[in-house]
């Protein structure tokens, strides 16, 4: 049986799309392909003031790597920072900000196209 080769991703080389805002602004890139990885959808974020409302149809899991990410969700303000890990439930209502570059894993990686968005 083949297995898949390892693979080394660096953000800087990566093609970010515009995402939110303004005001400010929001950029995604997606690290791994569900061609790669059905399973996970893994990527990085960059977030500079932007303010962007989501009904999550995924568990996500967020990472900081600089700066300060905030979420708002289900009356609470979550303030995440370099080190810090947040888990957020599918179906969570939520607005996502601060000024922050980090990185997401979402399960299943397929979401949309199981969600018929693809």
């Amino acid at each position: 049986m083949s297995k898949a080769p390892v693979r080394l991703v660096d953000h800087r080389h990566l093609e970010f799309i515009h995402r939110g805002g303004p005001p400010g602004d929001a950029w995604v890139a997606r690290a791994l392909s569900n061609e790669i990885s059905p399973n996970l959808g893994v990527g990085f974020a960059r977030w500079e003031g932007a303010e962007v409302s989501w009904t999550v149809l995924y568990d996500e899991v967020v990472f900081v790597i600089e700066g300060c990410f905030e979420l708002k969700a289900n009356g609470e303000h979550y303030r995440v920072t370099p080190g810090q890990v947040l888990w957020i439930p599918e179906g969570t209502e939520l607005v996502y900000g601060g000024h922050a570059l980090f990185g997401y894993v979402v399960y299943p990686g397929d979401w949309k196209q199981r969600q018929g968005l693809a």
